[in-house]
């Protein structure tokens, strides 16, 4: 077998190990849900520039601050730093 295969091969059975319920050796991140209103107000920002300066959708930032969506995936990771130290994002970027 070649490497490649072996590694994917690897990869199947602890996807499959943990599906199970087998979490050793695992890394699981949980990011704790984020107030998205209070984040945007916390950098005085309006909907439309933390929309622009984040790379966000104005209409996804509207549903998540009504609650009709929550952020997942990435964007929650970007809104649990900007949550955390605003100030280091907003220097990364500019």
């Amino acid at each position: 077998m070649t490497s490649a295969f072996e590694s994917i091969q690897q990869g199947l059975m602890e996807a499959i190990e943990f599906a199970e319920g087998e979490t050793k050796g695992a890394k699981v991140h949980k990011f704790d849900p984020v107030d998205v209103k209070a984040v945007r107000n916390n950098v005085a920002m309006t909907q439309a520039e933390f929309a622009s300066t984040f790379g966000i959708s104005l209409g996804t930032l509207r549903h998540w601050e009504r609650g009709d969506r929550t952020p997942r995936g990435p964007a929650l990771v970007l809104l649990n730093v900007l949550a955390k130290d605003p100030q280091a994002v907003i220097r990364a970027l500019s």
